[in-house]
């Protein structure tokens, strides 16, 4: 379905401003839908005149729907909506007593326009599935009463208003809680659910004609409430914010969106939500991701002490074999402890590569041995990765950059510095490391399957096994030098 940015693109003259004040709109506009228990359709004017389009379209979730098909994206010449043609050359909300049939479905249709810029740029049809219609509760004519007042206020370019809006993820619903104030503050109607809100709260009876934002500070002790000023005046109905009060158990955000169907304001919807689960699996992960750090921290710092015992041990041994293999099993230990403490400061099991690469191409470079100065650089980014994929990777980073820098470059005598590039690429869903050195290359008869180094028997476990990747090894053409390729997949 197009979106209402491409329909307006395409088919409409309308600005930027017109289209941020639509947007705007349709943010807070499940809220009327709610209310009057109707569908809601946005129809945009074509910049030839030639009829409308469907911009927006919302059901609710309090009744029945009217609209059993989508029209987002439909056209409608002029003439076919008398309705809508009058709304929008008119400027005046425009009902109708007979209803409309829509797939055997009796609808009644109402159509706002939506002024902005002191010239209407769009209209709403309320359309209301009637066979939904039943004998109605005090519930329901808040519900109606309500959704009257926002439609004028809709037609007088009164609401949306700047404010919190609907679209955020714990913002309240209708049905999560609704109260109705008057001019005062006092509570002229609360839902049964925002009724059994507050009396978590600790309220004990009905809210209906106290002061809410004085029964708040009751209930709410001063450090689980806003400041005084915004407490009163969100509870009281006087801006469009929302606010989050609560006790040490339970925690609510009540928003409140003022009425002003003729630009004075004669009252105040608020939407109550209880938000305690929420808040207590907030509090839950906040713990878990600090735990999870922690331990990162101190497998780090283990791997370091592991690390130094092993350097500790490698001066201590007189056999050069013994420690040479010191010396690697140090720098692997090393590799690992870097991830670690990568991850100990992420909020995210995930892994910025980019900087432990960095860090291991250091590292590897301070090796004895190499006759020629050796500089490695790295190219593109690795990104991203999750902490199941670093470790391994880390490890196999280190022992190719390792064994160019000992098998391509030591004994050899020349001036000129060596280079080795390390070289990454995230094509879709994959990771592709080459690393290229200018050293000797590869040996006569070189077969990657048959070598007995230990350090190239890990790179191939590690990327064929635990990765699930491919791994080459090939000369570089035309030249001297080697090419190391890996390419892994990402989930």
């Amino acid at each position: 379905m197009p979106s209402l940015h491409e329909l307006v693109q395409a088919h409409t003259d309308l600005d930027a401003g017109d289209v941020g004040w639509l947007q705007m709109l349709m943010a807070d506009w499940q809220i009327l839908a709610d209310l009057s228990f109707a569908d809601l359709v946005l129809w945009l004017p074509d910049r030839e005149g030639r009829g409308w389009w469907a911009g927006g379209q919302v059901r609710p979730t309090t009744g029945p729907t009217a609209l059993v098909d989508d029209v987002l994206g439909t056209f409608v010449p002029v003439g076919r909506r008398r309705m809508v043609d009058q709304a929008f050359d008119t400027g005046r909300i425009v009902r109708e007593g007979d209803p409309e049939w829509n797939d055997e479905v009796p609808v009644r249709a109402e159509v706002i326009p939506v002024p902005h810029g002191g010239r209407v740029v769009a209209v709403i049809v309320r359309n209301t599935n009637l066979l939904g219609i039943r004998t109605p509760s005090r519930l329901e004519l808040s519900y109606v009463q309500t959704a009257g007042e926002l439609t004028r206020m809709i037609a007088g370019g009164h609401f949306p208003q700047p404010g919190q809006r609907s679209d955020h993820a714990d913002t309240p619903r209708v049905g999560d809680g609704f109260v109705r104030l008057d001019a005062g503050g006092r509570v002229a109607y609360a839902s049964p659910n925002a009724l059994s809100a507050y009396r978590r709260l600790g309220l004990q009876g009905d809210l209906t004609g106290k002061v809410l934002a004085d029964l708040t500070r009751d209930l709410v002790p001063p450090r689980r409430r806003p400041d005084e000023e915004m407490l009163s005046a969100v509870l009281g109905g006087r801006t469009s914010r929302d606010v989050e009060v609560g006790s040490e158990e339970v925690t609510l955000i009540v928003r409140s969106i003022p009425l002003r169907p003729a630009g004075t304001r004669v009252g105040a919807m608020l939407l109550v939500r209880d938000v305690s689960d929420l808040r207590r699996r907030d509090r839950e992960l906040v713990t878990k991701d600090v735990t999870i750090r922690e331990i990162h921290h101190r497998v780090k710092n283990n791997l370091q002490t592991v690390a130094a015992l092993l350097r500790l041990q490698a001066r201590r041994t007189s056999a050069p074999d013994a420690k040479t293999a010191l010396e690697e099993a140090e720098r692997r230990v090393g590799s690992i402890a870097i991830v670690h403490e990568t991850l100990s400061h992420a909020v995210e099991e995930t892994v910025d590569f980019d900087q432990v690469a960095d860090r291991l191409c250091s590292m590897v470079t301070d090796v004895g041995g190499v006759a020629v100065p050796v500089r490695i650089v790295r190219e593109g980014t690795f990104g991203h990765l999750p902490s199941e994929a670093a470790t391994p990777l880390a490890m196999v980073l280190t022992e190719v950059l390792q064994n160019a820098l000992e098998h391509g470059y030591e004994g050899v005598d020349r001036e000129a510095e060596g280079r080795i590039t390390v070289t990454a690429r995230r094509p879709r869903g994959r990771l592709q490391v080459v690393v290229t050195d200018d050293g000797v290359g590869l040996p006569d008869g070189f077969v990657l399957g048959e070598t007995t180094q230990l350090g190239l028997s890990i790179v191939q476990t590690l990327v064929e096994s635990e990765l699930g990747g491919r791994l080459e090894i090939d000369r570089v053409e035309p030249g001297t030098g080697t090419r190391v390729g890996i390419d892994v997949p990402l989930d």
